[in-house]
């Protein structure tokens, strides 16, 4: 069965000055349905087009095919970013908030740290915050890397921050875009949620 565009769990328009209409059409309906429309073509000629996309990833990068791995990885990295967006604000709690604060020292001083790995990675990537070892831990990825490729390390969060996450309404100003994301917009349930060590399964499909 092809890969699929996931719709996005919340109107475009739903987010207003932090993420716009425009940004979501661009981003979602046209970089993300890109990765998809490439996985589907690459993943049979691959002899993986009956395989799951977490397989795919895997698979392309240990064969050493890029194009692959760059699409597929796109196309998880996406469908989990998604999920970590909410329109209404929220805090962590419970068992997320403990260990935020045993690993951070509050929720401020995590943001911050997000934002420092965000704002401070060169060129394309996504900013992580991951559980190793049961404790959490902030990193970034380059370009389309995924912590699906990367044994032991556990998706909680992330942060687009390729240019056309933030260019329609941030122009340059990958800070400010950080920033608002991070204060407005982090749906800290879905992070709690993967707490459970299956944060993949949560962007998987095939």
């Amino acid at each position: 069965m092809p890969f699929v565009l996931p719709e996005l769990p919340y109107p475009k328009d739903a987010f207003g000055d932090t993420i716009s209409v425009e940004t979501f059409q661009y981003h979602h309906g046209k970089h993300h349905k890109a990765y998809v429309d490439k996985t589907n073509q690459l993943a049979p000629e691959a002899g993986l087009g009956d395989a799951r996309l977490s397989a795919v990833i895997r698979q392309a990068r240990a064969g050493g095919n890029q194009p692959l791995f760059n699409n597929a990885a796109q196309l998880w990295n996406h469908s989990f970013y998604w999920q970590c967006l909410s329109p209404e604000q929220q805090q962590p709690e419970g068992r997320l908030k403990a260990l935020v604060d045993e690993g951070f020292g509050g929720h401020e001083a995590l943001l911050a740290a997000l934002e420092k790995e965000a704002v401070g990675h060169f060129a394309s990537g996504w900013a992580w915050l991951v559980l190793d070892g049961g404790r959490l831990k902030v990193t970034s990825l380059h370009d389309a890397d995924s912590p699906v490729a990367h044994e032991g390390m556990q998706p909680l969060l992330t942060v687009d921050v390729w240019e056309h996450a933030y260019y329609v309404d941030y122009r340059n100003d990958r800070a400010g875009h950080v920033k608002a994301l991070l204060a407005n917009a982090i749906n800290w349930d879905f992070v709690a949620q993967n707490l459970d060590g299956n944060g993949v399964s949560r962007a998987d499909q095939g």
